[in-house]
């Protein structure tokens, strides 16, 4: 048996391929970077990884592109990196362009629909970034948005139109969950989310919108099962709850309403 010790030990000294490293994750994330390397508008490349041992793992290669990058190479490096993602099955591809990322899954048509809101955030003056991911589980597609206004307004009405069809921006065909929210440390600051099932938050928008027209609000969180408003100093928020409440009857004891302690 003595003759096998030198083969076994020139098998075990030839370097593995990511198909089958130990760390497939961290050879997929350098995969990634190294096919992408020096591709033209491409600022800066970001991996992570996943290592499933033994022999398993995935990835994700984020690609930002240079600022200034026109819609037209987005367009290109999107149909460039969902060609890549459909011929690695372990690696996830993402771009960030003007402050906005977003997966591009392998799928043409699920593809087109996040560009096409893409291109429709960041031209819209009330959208400061944002992040489109694929939340898609077996046998279904979904996609989880997390969008950034600039203010309390601009995150209502960007929310409104992300859920209706005749809006400025489409929404998603497979849309799973969306959350938008005003920009950290903006006053008054807003956050409204759709369910995890794309529930819409109709009664807390309701009585969002019916203490705003009397109160000052410093900040709200809006949810399909419950409301959390924080008045100014000086509002009745005794008052603003029992609004708040004959807006939103289904919401019950989910409703709170207190005033600002700042």
């Amino acid at each position: 048996m003595r003759w096998l010790m030198p083969a076994i030990a020139s098998v075990l000294a030839v370097p593995l391929s990511s198909g089958c490293a130990i760390d497939k994750g961290t050879a997929l994330a350098a995969d990634f970077e190294k096919d992408w390397a020096g591709t033209a508008d491409v600022a800066r490349i970001h991996t992570t990884k996943n290592n499933t041992l033994p022999f398993g793992g995935t990835a994700t290669g984020e690609l930002v592109l240079a600022e200034g990058t026109s819609a037209d190479v987005v367009s290109e490096r999107v149909d460039e990196l969902r060609d890549y993602v459909a011929r690695h099955s372990n690696i996830t591809g993402r771009i960030t362009a003007d402050g906005i990322t977003f997966t591009v899954v392998a799928e043409q048509r699920r593809t087109r629909e996040v560009l096409a809101l893409w291109g429709s955030l960041t031209a819209d003056d009330d959208v400061v970034g944002g992040d489109i991911n694929d939340a898609s589980r077996k046998n279904t597609h979904g996609w989880r948005s997390e969008i950034t206004a600039v203010d309390a307004t601009g995150a209502m009405v960007v929310f409104k139109d992300m859920v209706s069809d005749g809006g400025r921006h489409r929404p998603l065909s497979d849309a799973t969950s969306l959350t938008v929210g005003s920009a950290r440390g903006v006053r008054p600051g807003l956050s409204v989310r759709t369910g995890f099932d794309g529930t819409l938050p109709t009664e807390a928008i309701a009585a969002y919108e019916a203490v705003v027209a009397e109160h000052p609000v410093v900040s709200a969180g809006l949810h399909p099962d419950r409301l959390t408003i924080v008045v100014a100093k000086g509002a009745d928020p005794v008052r603003a709850g029992e609004l708040a409440k004959s807006a939103a009857p289904g919401l019950g004891d989910a409703v709170e309403v207190r005033s600002d302690r700042r």
